[in-house]
């Protein structure tokens, strides 16, 4: 197939030499960030002990600002981020010392770090601060960065005092928009706002775009068609990217109030809505106590408020009902009040995102692939079936990386150097009881398709 499936015994253990090399050097940076952060939060430290000596907020503001410029000039930084960056380990080695002694130890990254420290800031209380800190570690040594921040802010919701309504009907005073200038003439625009509603936009964005995907795929059959006949063609391919023609759509949007120069011919593009998912346990639903039950998720990735779910409930045309383990949280079964495919449902319900290790490509973008090649007698059903993006599709096809399905929903990998990494399927957002009870507890997934009611909500 490729170049690699060829290697011999002595360049796959140079392999496996190259990545025991890579992982001891990320450790080793790791470490080193750590004690950095310990040197930056003893500085601002030291910044405030001294300031303790003169009068005011303003005496002890000037104080951590003459050490930044200290640092700063000493280390050719802005003495502004200097200051940020003692904030940040300050926080991190006196309000998360577990996370910041994995980081030092080498058992995290400062990207789970930072995942982990996002996701708890909120919680004001230090041993709720603690206990949340402690359960999730136990997963960031297993997962990516990007994996473990769904799972860490659920965690930090079963112990927060404050809901995320209220921290949500704050959080939205802080809603923006802003301009960062790039080099060549470029220049990026960034917009803060309620999670559904950027979520909204983006799959309305992206929507469009596939739309102009499919109107050049049919006007290129039919130039293809012409020119068997004229022996010419006339029309070439669009050469845009999908991230391009999103950018296009935005600025026409933005300047113009529609997709202008990029429309359809038939007008099409002006007429799609954004469509977002959101998982909604059923406690969430019925308006229980909000503080410490599972909260609402936006496509498995971003907690939203229960105001907003609830809203987006209402309005949903078609429901998915996830079945899960009253303790291990795992999926038992999907069914649906509306038919359909319901095994699709099912592994994109069980999946969330691609199966390949430590991918976080949402199961709704990725392919519903056979373990065993379909082609070589693999079964279509559920104990066969996973979700893997394109990239890692491709890379299962056409590489030495190979799977197995184990059983329970766990797939197994093992690498080119015959390396063995198992992927589980991530908890469902439900409830994990301890004590026994009903034999299943149940989460409600709600899709809302084509006429995606979005537009009833406001930012404000």
């Amino acid at each position: 197939m490729t170049a690699l499936m060829d290697v011999s015994a002595e360049q796959v253990t140079t392999l496996d030499e190259l990545v025991d090399l890579v992982q001891s050097i990320e450790r080793t940076i790791g470490s080193l960030q750590a004690a950095r952060d310990g040197a930056l939060a003893l500085a601002a430290r030291w910044a405030l002990s001294v300031a303790e000596q003169g009068d005011g907020v303003e005496a002890s503001d000037l104080t951590v600002r003459a050490v930044a410029a200290e640092l700063g000039a000493a280390l050719r930084v802005s003495d502004r981020t200097v200051q940020r960056r003692m904030a940040d380990a300050e926080t991190k080695v006196n309000g998360f010392p577990a996370v910041w002694r994995a980081q030092g130890a080498g058992r995290i990254t400062a990207g789970h770090a930072r995942v982990i420290i996002d996701a708890g800031e909120h919680l004001d209380d230090p041993d709720a601060r603690e206990a949340y800190t402690a359960r999730v570690l136990e997963f960031a040594g297993d997962e990516s960065p990007n994996r473990l921040r769904p799972i860490a802010a659920r965690l930090a919701e079963q112990y927060t005092a404050r809901s995320l309504q209220q921290r949500h009907e704050d959080a939205r005073e802080q809603r923006a928009v802003w301009v960062k200038d790039a080099p060549d003439g470029m220049a990026e625009l960034g917009l803060l706002g309620p999670a559904a509603l950027v979520h909204g936009v983006f799959d309305r964005l992206t929507s469009m775009a596939k739309t102009l995907d499919a109107d050049a795929d049919a006007a290129a059959d039919a130039d293809a068609d012409s020119a068997a006949a004229s022996h010419e063609r006339d029309t070439p391919a669009d050469p845009r990217t999908l991230s391009q023609k999103r950018a296009d759509l935005a600025l026409d949007l933005l300047l113009t109030g529609s997709p202008a120069g990029h429309d359809t011919p038939d007008g099409l593009l002006a007429a799609i809505s954004g469509q977002v998912s959101v998982t909604v346990p059923v406690l969430t639903l019925m308006g229980a106590d909000e503080t410490g039950t599972p909260q609402a998720e936006l496509d498995g990735c971003s907690p939203i408020d229960p105001a907003t779910a609830r809203q987006l409930a209402g309005a949903a045309t078609g429901w998915d009902r996830v079945l899960t383990h009253p303790i291990t949280g795992g999926m038992l079964a999907v069914d649906r009040y509306r038919p359909g495919e319901s095994l699709r449902r099912q592994l994109r319900a069980r999946d969330q995102r691609c199966r390949f290790v430590c991918c976080g490509m949402p199961a709704r973008d990725s392919d519903l692939d056979h373990t065993h090649d379909a082609a070589l007698g693999g079964r279509t059903e559920e104990g066969n079936l996973g979700a893997l993006c394109r990239r890692h599709h491709v890379l299962k096809h056409h590489t030495p990386w190979h799977v197995k399905q184990i059983g329970g929903g766990l797939l197994e990998w093992t690498s080119p150097a015959g390396r063995v990494y198992i992927d589980r399927p991530p908890p469902q957002n439900t409830v994990a009881f301890t004590d026994e009870g009903p034999p299943t507890a149940v989460s409600t997934r709600g899709e809302l398709w084509a006429a995606a009611p979005l537009e009833h909500l406001s930012p404000f």
